[in-house]
This record gives C-alpha cells, structure tokens and sequence, in this order.
C-alpha cells in the first residue's frame, strides 16, 4: 500500500514474498508515481490541473525500453485508470516486473491510498495479471473501503 508525495508514491505497508525486483522495497521506499501501478492510481484521483502538475514537476525518463515516457499519453493512460478503476504497468519501470493496482478510498470517495500486487513478467503475463489477480485485489479493496467509510 502506497500514498502520493509529491511526485512520487511512497510506501506504508508492504508483504513481501520472493523477490522479484531488483531493488529492495520496504516501508518508506519512494518510486516515481508516473510509471508505478500505485502512482497511476493515485495521480488518477487528482484533478485534471493537479495531475498536469505534477507530471510537469516529475523527472520522466525511460527506465526499460517499455517506459512511456510522453506526458500525453501518460495522461490519456491515466485518465483511462479512472474509468477502469485500476492501472496496470508492464515493464515501466523495471524489465520482467508487471504491477497491478487499485485505489483505496475514504468515506467521501476521495482516493486516499492504492494497493497492489506484482508478478514476474516472464512468469505471468498482463492478460493473467487482470484476469487472475485483479478479482481478488478489487475484492479487498472494497473490504478495507468498507472499513475506511465506516470510520468517523
């Protein structure tokens, strides 16, 4: 589970398995919002003039051969993350990661955090990810909305 700081999303909890990037996260570890599943969920839940800030503050660069790197379109793949109500990223920020992602929210429906999951991209491809994780991901999403709207 991340949150947004900034031009980057910085994570508040992980469980980690194997490890299947290079780096190694644990909590407090910061990625470029803009190429992460979580970080496209996030910059989702901004308005369209918040968003073009911080895309204009970040430092897009490729990172693997897969990175968009063109603000536009990196807008458009947002925008398109609010109307599918998650993000997946294929290789954007590390060769052989594939990450998927939905947004946690408060009572007001405002995206307050996202979560997500990773696989190896040489194991599980993109279609899997959505077709097989993407269920049960949403699925406690909603359980720990429910939660987040039940509190005062």
């Amino acid at each position: 589970i991340s949150v947004l700081e900034g031009t980057e999303i910085v994570y508040i909890l992980r469980v980690p398995t194997s490890q299947i990037m290079a780096i190694n996260l644990a909590i407090g570890s910061r990625l470029p919002a803009w190429c992460s599943s979580m970080g496209r969920v996030l910059l989702a839940g901004l308005s369209d003039d918040a968003l073009s800030g911080v895309l204009a503050a970040s430092a897009i660069t490729a990172h693997t051969r897969h990175t968009e790197t063109s603000p536009a379109k990196l807008a458009r793949a947002i925008a398109q993350v609010r109307i599918d109500g998650h993000a997946l990223v294929n290789q954007e920020l590390e060769d052989g990661l594939c990450s998927i992602a939905v947004p946690l929210k408060d009572r007001a429906g405002n995206v307050i955090a996202a979560m997500n999951l990773s696989a190896n991209a040489n194991r599980v491809s993109a279609a899997q990810m959505t077709r097989k994780f993407l269920p049960p991901l949403k699925a406690a999403a909603a359980r720990i909305n429910q939660a987040l709207a039940l509190r005062a």
